[in-house]
């Protein structure tokens, strides 16, 4: 709603910004808190936090090259923008397998600590979305439709012709990744084997966001033509890579859990 906070010279402080980093440092605490209940260093956590953060802000740019067109690479709105977040989801997830040696520590349990946290620094993150106008909802005639500022027109182009009213779907996302944040605490204090968070963070996040994208109607991408082909969006074909990935390691986990058990 509100896109731009104040400048600093020419330099614009955006609300989206703002919450985006506040998300990144309530999301390093929470991870760090959860890490050191199961025994794991503090301070590693931090540093690999960090290099995992680098990671998913490269990931969200890189799939942006993917899944848009003539995207510029050298200009404040690249700059600015979230780019994709299940790109940012993959390129933190493989920097956490790739480091995970180097700072020796258990995958799963660090995997675990980060799900919780990954989940907060979404609802933050949405928020930041909500005040720029961006990851809008379809058109709406119910009582809880948003009519956005010119301002956020001008930044992201979200509609307002008409006194257009949309679904706030960066709030219900928002919201919905908060509730899904206390749950994944509640289950990391009893959970069966290691790897349990992590996959319960996958299987979740990846209905909810197929079942939102049927009201999100800002442009998304097209993702090797198969947007197109299924009448799928992009983040919809990939959430259902994330829940068949999730099953996956679930068989797998499982199964290492039950052999150890024998």
């Amino acid at each position: 709603m509100y896109p731009e906070l104040f400048r600093i010279g020419d330099f614009p402080v955006t609300s989206y910004g703002v919450w985006l980093a506040a998300g990144m440092l309530v999301a390093l605490f929470a991870a760090s808190r959860l890490a050191e209940r199961d025994g794991l260093p503090r301070e590693r956590i931090y540093d690999l936090g960090l290099w995992t953060l680098l990671g998913g802000l490269l990931g969200s740019k890189i799939l942006l090259f993917f899944v848009e067109d003539n995207v510029q690479l050298f200009t404040l709105d690249f700059l600015r923008s979230g780019g994709v977040y299940y790109g940012g989801l993959i390129g933190g997830f493989l920097a956490v397998a790739i480091l995970i040696r180097w700072y020796k520590l258990p995958f799963w349990k660090v995997a675990d600590a980060f799900a919780p946290a990954v989940a907060l620094g979404q609802a933050f993150g949405r928020q930041g979305c909500f005040a720029a106008g961006c990851c809008w909802g379809k058109p709406t005639t119910n009582w809880w439709g948003v009519h956005f500022t010119e301002k956020g027109h001008e930044y992201t182009g979200v509609p307002i012709a008409n006194n257009v009213h949309l679904h706030p779907t960066q709030l219900i996302e928002s919201f919905t990744m908060l509730a899904v944040f206390a749950l994944l605490v509640w289950l990391h204090r009893r959970k069966k084997f290691d790897g349990q968070v992590l996959i319960a963070y996958g299987i979740i996040y990846a209905i909810f966001r197929f079942l939102i994208e049927f009201i999100r109607d800002d442009p998304r991408g097209e993702l090797f033509g198969l947007t197109a082909m299924t009448g799928l969006s992009t983040s919809q074909i990939v959430s259902l890579v994330v829940a068949a990935a999730s099953i996956a390691f679930f068989v797998f986990r499982y199964r290492q859990r039950t052999e150890k058990d024998l």
